[in-house]
């Protein structure tokens, strides 16, 4: 049997020049700006303008480039390694779709498409879902394969065992390379969203609220710990409490923090610059001591173990998609992708 697997994830400038369009290519996303197309197309432009310096001046910190798309090679080769390792007689092949910069999905069904699998796995490498990243991602594959396969769907996987514990095991490091301070709290950081998407019924901050509480649960020696949020761009009311108000709170009451980034499963701009050097910055400014932050997931084994999971129960499954691991969203969240159905891909056209 030929498997393909497609890693989704939302792809970074390969250069300064690229800032621009990239950034056009993410507010132009009708599941990031949701206004008709003939406003959202000039809005985006007028964002991608005015950002542009801002976001260059970042992307210099790393060297004029986002890491983001090196980082999920890396991880697509280390699953397909440990899918080979556990399936030999499944000819296995990762591929990488990134939904704003190259490689775009339509690139990738074509590689895809070329490979004529007999099973297609979906994987986002977004463990939470949302209807702005996941569905996002999954929409523009649909739109872009045309090969043969039947296709499985993973949407989500916020409290399974392998994220758990590379999460955890990080953070431990972290803490114990600094030497066990006390008086640390926890900061289980993730990328925020307007306030009404989840009002709209997507399970987004559900699903980050159940991955801080597993993690949590494995780290009794940290039990100050609090969920926030980042990344907010606009004046729309976003997800609180926002993670430079809870570095000045920490700082207010004498304490450090330990960042631990669980929406992020591969280092790029939020975690290298925003994380590592703008609220580094801020939490030094109000006297917020230590200021530490673990690293995400990346190719730790029990991550890559975790995925290779995923794919192998989800190629025996029946259905076209369904979360790895325990969790369901409670009632209530409408945008759930298994209420709402919107990932039965089923068979390729």
């Amino acid at each position: 049997m030929k498997l393909a697997v497609v890693l989704f994830n939302l792809g970074g400038p390969d250069g300064i020049e690229s800032v621009k369009p990239f950034l056009f290519n993410l507010f132009r996303d009708p599941a990031i700006i949701t206004l008709p197309a003939i406003a959202r197309y000039p809005l985006a432009a007028l964002i991608a303008t005015t950002r542009k310096k801002f976001a260059q001046a970042n992307y210099a910190i790393m060297g004029g480039a986002s890491p983001l798309l090196a980082e999920t090679q890396a991880q697509a080769k280390a699953l397909e390694a440990a899918l080979q390792a556990s399936q030999p007689e499944v000819e296995a092949r990762c591929f990488v779709a990134m939904r704003y910069w190259k490689p775009f999905a339509r690139e990738t069904a074509a590689a895809v498409a070329a490979f004529a699998p007999d099973e297609i796995l979906l994987l986002p490498l977004y463990p939470q879902y949302s209807t702005t990243t996941t569905a996002s991602s999954l929409k523009d594959w649909r739109n872009a394969y045309r090969g043969k396969g039947r296709t499985r769907t993973i949407c989500c996987y916020p409290t399974t065992r392998g994220l758990v514990d590379a999460h955890v095991a990080a953070i431990r490091h972290v803490w114990a390379a600094a030497g066990y301070p006390a008086g640390v709290r926890l900061l289980f950081s993730a990328h925020g969203l307007p306030q009404k998407i989840v009002d709209g019924g997507d399970p987004y901050r559900a699903q980050i609220e159940a991955t801080a509480a597993a993690i949590a649960a494995q780290l009794p020696e940290l039990a100050d710990w609090r969920i926030c949020f980042q990344s907010r761009v606009g004046r729309l009311q976003w997800l609180a409490p926002s993670t430079d108000d809870e570095i000045r709170r920490a700082g207010s009451e004498g304490k450090g923090v330990l960042i631990a980034p669980i929406a992020f499963v591969s280092e790029h701009v939020e975690t290298l610059v925003e994380l590592d050097h703008e609220y580094a910055r801020l939490a030094e400014s109000v006297g917020c001591k230590p200021y530490l932050r673990a690293p995400t997931p990346g190719v730790a084994p029990d991550f890559i173990a975790d995925l290779a999971r995923a794919v192998l129960e989800a190629a025996g499954r029946d259905g076209g998609a369904a979360p790895h691991g325990p969790w369901r969203c409670p009632a209530g969240h409408a945008k759930c992708a298994l209420r709402t159905g919107q990932l039965q891909t089923g068979q390729a056209a």
